[in-house]
């Protein structure tokens, strides 16, 4: 690549937004932008609550998408309610911003996530179904969400996560993690296992298993 495309190709966003329109739902109004990103072929989703003003400690989520959880409810996690808790702190403040990544199966795909499901129902734990699949455990990327949050003119957050890897991926250029919320949904027979995995392996700051 000749030197002056290659500068080029670095200075251009991850992501770009494409289109924006009003959402109602059932924790109140938001505003839905849509963002694409070029390199990736992938599509995002920032839903933002209110006027950001001046984009300082602004109350956030970062979710990464799970249909088996946040559309078929599905009980092997956590993800879907921890969607609708942090919609429904964030319609309660009047004023935050949840973006929604493609990032199906912490980064490997709707497909893969299933085969990954099968060698759970085999006895792996949700790490070890990934690696078994030659993934590694956790391949979320969170400069799409950095990107979107500047773009919407957030500067600084409040964080609702469990996840330190999250808080990492948002730290730094001049961008600001001020505090982290814990985002934690009661363990359930059928979610222990895999919330105690997510604790032990990768982390994930969980008080109730």
């Amino acid at each position: 690549m000749l030197p002056f495309l290659r500068s080029l190709f670095h200075r251009r966003k991850p992501v770009r937004r494409v289109a924006t329109a009003r959402l109602p739902t059932e924790y109140g109004d938001f505003d839905i932008h849509v963002y694409e990103s070029p390199r990736a072929a992938e599509t995002h989703v920032a839903l933002v609550r209110g006027d950001l003003g001046d984009g300082q400690n602004v109350l956030a989520r970062v979710h990464s998408s799970c249909v088996t959880g946040d559309i078929f409810h599905s009980a092997r996690c956590d993800c879907g309610p921890q969607l609708h808790a942090a919609l429904r702190r964030i319609a309660d403040e009047g004023r935050g911003v949840l973006i929604y990544l493609n990032q199906e199966g912490r980064g490997i795909g709707l497909a893969n996530k299933i085969r990954a499901y099968a060698l759970q129902d085999q006895g792996a734990d949700t790490v070890e179904a990934n690696e078994r699949l030659g993934f590694p455990a956790d391949l979320r990327d969170y400069r799409a969400a950095l990107e979107m949050l500047r773009d919407l003119g957030v500067a600084s957050v409040r964080l609702m996560s469990n996840n330190p890897r999250k808080l990492e991926g948002l730290t730094g250029e001049g961008f600001a993690v001020n505090e982290r919320l814990p985002l934690e949904i009661m363990a359930t027979a059928a979610t222990q296992h895999y919330l105690k995995t997510k604790k032990d392996k990768l982390g994930h700051m969980l008080s109730s298993v």
